[in-house]
């Protein structure tokens, strides 16, 4: 007898979660994810700000405006693939009234993903080519461990690398380009490892 063929997850199957724990539906399989780390956090937080300040919350208030940036909202791409991107982002021409919406059925422009040791090859394979599929606009991708942020446009199809960036760069990134982004806010500072006075082979002292 044939294996029965394993049954796709769809969003319905991720509302048997809580409404804040970090679930995913990717190729119909659901993921789980543990709570973000500090470094996590602190690009999360400083890229919500320095994008989302002059583009979403400075709309109509002297700011470039023309945005939706929202963090962790149930965005669904197609019926078996359900993410929760770190942010995600819409031209409000494209998304006229999101306020109600779960999930968001409208693809983003822009996706921003924080690389973590359990999640950077799913946001470096899987995500990457189901963003691109999907037709997502731009793609940046932020390691706290390297201290870079990697920036990527859709051009035919594929993921073109627009650059990368490390933590001494001052950029304007598009599509986010009215704006000059230090990239080495996004980051934790550096803990420079402890150095002992005490003089080489000498005896420690109580």
């Amino acid at each position: 007898m044939a294996p029965l063929a394993q049954k796709l997850g769809t969003y319905e199957d991720l509302l048997a979660y809580p409404e804040d724990a970090r679930v995913e539906l990717i190729h119909g399989a659901v993921i789980t994810a543990p709570a973000p780390l500090p470094r996590h956090a602190k690009a999360q937080r400083f890229l919500g700000r320095v994008v989302g300040g002059p583009y979403d919350d400075d709309d109509g208030f002297g700011g470039p405006g023309g945005w939706w940036i929202f963090p962790e909202v149930d965005v669904r791409l197609n019926l078996h693939n359900v993410v929760r991107p770190d942010l995600a982002g819409w031209r409000r021409d494209r998304l006229a009234d999101p306020g109600m919406l779960r999930p968001i059925d409208v693809v983003p422009d822009w996706i921003c993903e924080i690389l973590s040791p359990t999640s950077a090859r799913r946001d470096r394979v899987d995500k990457s080519n189901l963003y691109a599929d999907s037709g997502v606009g731009h793609y940046w991708l932020v390691d706290p461990e390297a201290r870079i942020l990697e920036a990527y446009a859709l051009k035919e199809g594929d993921w073109l690398r627009i650059g990368a960036y490390d933590d001494t760069a001052t950029a304007r990134v598009p599509p986010f380009t009215e704006v000059e982004l230090a990239v080495g806010r996004l980051f934790l500072p550096v803990v420079q490892p402890e150095t002992s006075s005490e003089p080489a082979g000498s005896e420690p002292t109580e």
